[in-house]
């Protein structure tokens, strides 16, 4: 079984693996919790019995040292009597050098000693009680055997039986063996219904999912009220929805949008195109050809748009590369293409990224603010990551700020096909910044305007 798993083989389909495998979650996790306390209350039980069993012997064990050792003192100072009297039921005889037995306690046996010399001379040795079996000195049960020393070669040999001891613990065994699987049963009982409580948020969940389809989009899976793990998930698994229904919405306007614009160009050319077969001797067919050509190259740029949007949101929001990048030296080859751009700050920053990215951002923003200059386009990069373009043309109201770095929006002086793009650009740069950390802002530059993105800084 062993080297199935672990070579990766399936296992054969009557495994009992397996068969665990296929049944249910609740089940396992009551069987599993049932196993685990079985466990635990049959540790407990053991190590209980021992110990009670330890601490009585010890009990009995020091009593009897206790009474050995005043009949011993008594020896010693010659004082015994005949017969021996205990308190509390003690065995006592007295042996003196010759093996004799002198004194003992009322009903104990006058000839022969229960320990013999060799066992006699162990136990003193060794300083511990004995286990001894009195059935044959006609005490029932057992005895533990305290043996001390004692003046004049004697030896004194204290015994206490034990029956009441090991009734006590056949009985505490009893009721451990019978009520440990009672006491199993209802904790199994009381795990099922609990698991299958906490369960219950879970098949609401799962229903609530089975209820969403393509003509239910906006609903949401049931949120249990209780502040656990389940909560969590739930709550997770609804903004998870909820960013898929966005990201949908987002698709279909993105889609429906690029239609629109599309249509127009192709709309052009087929005008132009048909008006040009149709009067073929009136047509000026480089005129016709130039327009085609500027509506192609609409189409080529919206179609580059649409690809880089594309690529964006398929990343999720993270560049195609992280790598140290030299943002001044991408900021001077950028401007380096606009006459009408003076870059008046570029301090040495690097951040991480990708380099492609980060030059289509600066070449949008380029775009966007020579489209509207009055005269002259200024660029600054600063040690803390802040790169500004900044032109002097009409610049756009504070309300519209924000708006414009939606797709496909474009304000009222920038909808025509010569005076803008197809409202794709500011939306990019948008997009690629976040992906590499940074924020994107328009101010007021008055007059004009004046873009702001802050990347954040390889250090």
């Amino acid at each position: 079984m062993a080297d199935l798993i672990s070579s990766g083989a399936p296992l054969p389909s009557h495994s009992p693996l397996v068969w665990w495998r296929r049944q249910g979650l609740r089940f396992r996790l009551t069987v599993a919790a049932a196993a685990v306390l079985a466990l635990a209350l049959a540790l407990s039980a053991s190590v209980l019995l021992s110990v009670l069993d330890r601490a009585l012997m010890d009990t009995v064990d020091e009593s009897t040292r206790r009474q050995a050792d005043a009949v011993r003192v008594a020896a010693d100072a010659g004082t015994l009597t005949s017969p021996i009297t205990t308190h509390d039921g003690t065995i006592v005889q007295v042996i003196d050098a010759q093996g004799r037995i002198t004194h003992v306690t009322y009903g104990a046996d006058r000839l022969v000693p229960l320990l013999d010399a060799q066992a006699r001379a162990s136990a003193l040795r060794e300083g511990e009680a004995r286990l001894l079996d009195g059935r044959p000195y006609a005490i029932p049960g057992f005895l533990r055997v305290i043996v001390l020393s004692a003046d004049h070669g004697q030896t004194v040999v204290a015994a206490r039986p034990i029956t009441e001891i090991q009734t006590s613990l056949a009985t505490a065994g009893r009721v451990l063996l019978v009520g440990t699987p009672a006491l199993l049963v209802l904790l199994a009982v009381a795990s099922w219904l609990m698991i299958g409580r906490t369960l219950h948020p879970i098949a609401a969940l799962r229903k609530g999912a089975a209820d969403i389809t393509h003509t239910a989009r906006s609903r949401r899976l049931p949120v249990p009220q209780s502040r656990d793990e389940v909560h969590s998930l739930a709550t997770t698994l609804n903004g998870m929805l909820a960013r898929l229904e966005e990201a949908e919405q987002r698709q279909r306007a993105l889609v429906s949008d690029a239609a629109h614009e599309l249509r127009s160009p192709l709309a052009s050319i087929r005008l132009q195109l048909e008006v040009a077969l149709g009067h073929p001797d009136g047509q000026d067919w480089q005129e016709t050809a130039e327009g085609v050509l500027e509506d192609a190259m609409r189409l080529s740029r919206l179609a580059e748009d649409l690809l880089a949007l594309a690529r964006l949101d398929e990343r999720g929001g993270v560049p195609a590369r992280r790598e140290p990048v030299d943002l001044d030296e991408v900021v001077r080859q950028t401007v380096d293409r606009y006459a009408e751009a003076r870059l008046t700050v570029c301090d040495p920053v690097v951040v991480r990224g990708d380099a492609l990215d980060l030059s289509r951002v600066l070449t949008n923003l380029m775009d966007n603010a020579v489209r509207h200059t009055a005269s002259k386009v200024e660029v600054a990069l600063t040690a803390d990551g802040v790169l500004t373009v900044t032109d002097d043309g009409p610049g756009i109201p504070e309300q519209d700020r924000e708006r414009v770095f939606n797709r496909f929006t474009r304000l009222d002086s920038g909808r025509s096909r010569d005076e803008g793009g197809a409202g794709l650009g500011l939306a990019i740069v948008r997009e690629t910044v976040r992906a590499h950390g940074g924020t994107v802002a328009l101010e007021d530059a008055a007059p004009g305007l004046r873009a702001v993105v802050r990347l954040p800084v390889s250090r």
